[in-house]
């Protein structure tokens, strides 16, 4: 951001720049209704100016529509009739008074035992990162299996922002958080990652192979883009 004029900005505030060996310009409104511009590694102030300009309106809509959607989101409480996301469902939480149980079992609900009230957020997030972990191997191996693409291993990470990443060595990670959404999402991203084994740009090739395996892929993208406010327990 150290080349760009506070001037050449005006009412558009850039948050991120980040030039590459790209031929197009992409822009990305985050969560938190901040922007970031992806721009060919020679693109000029000019050229940039441009792109602001024209994408303006866009722009703002979307940055009021991330504020207003994360201006409702407070931290969940966790008392009995809270409801949390599992699989693209909401599910009512119930506190219980059973310590023989497990801190937190599922069974078309949670039921979460009292005694770990206090550290119900830790006890979640164990839950959530253990499904994760089986569930995404699940769709990651079924996918696999049917294209032949080959990867390393499976991490799950903690990422808010990033949903699923693919490393040179094959390695596919997930945030634990994918597991709220719904199993045809969860699809997407093992697909989504996996076609990064051989291809790691998003090119047209790239496009291409993940509607192979996912032809209705836009739709699932569409739906993390419009509801990945809801996928957290913060």
């Amino acid at each position: 951001m150290a080349d760009i004029p506070v001037e050449i900005l005006s009412e558009i505030k850039i948050d991120k720049l980040v030039r590459s060996k790209r031929k197009s310009f992409s822009l990305e409104i985050t969560r938190d209704a901040k922007l970031i511009l992806r721009v060919p590694e020679k693109a000029s102030l000019a050229d940039i100016q441009k792109v602001l300009d024209r994408k303006k309106r866009w722009i703002l809509k979307n940055q009021n529509l991330a504020r207003e959607k994360t201006s409702g989101i407070t931290a969940k409480e966790f008392v009995t009739v809270k409801e949390f996301w599992y699989l693209g469902e909401l599910y009512k939480l119930q506190v219980i008074n059973n310590h023989a149980v497990l801190p937190l079992t599922f069974n078309n609900g949670f039921y979460l035992s009292h005694s770990h009230l206090d550290n119900a957020r830790e006890v979640f997030i164990r839950w959530y990162i253990d499904q994760a972990g089986a569930k995404i191997a699940e769709r990651v191996n079924h996918y696999s299996l049917l294209s032949g693409l080959k990867y390393n291993r499976i991490n799950i990470t903690n990422a808010r922002r990033r949903w699923g990443s693919c490393s040179n060595r094959g390695n596919l990670s997930f945030s634990w958080r994918a597991v709220m959404a719904p199993l045809s999402v969860i699809d997407y991203l093992a697909v989504h990652e996996l076609v990064h084994t051989e291809e790691m740009s998003h090119s047209t090739k790239f496009w291409g192979k993940v509607k192979a395996l996912c032809p209705d892929y836009e739709q699932h993208k569409k739906w993390l883009r419009d509801n990945h406010q809801l996928l957290s327990l913060f």
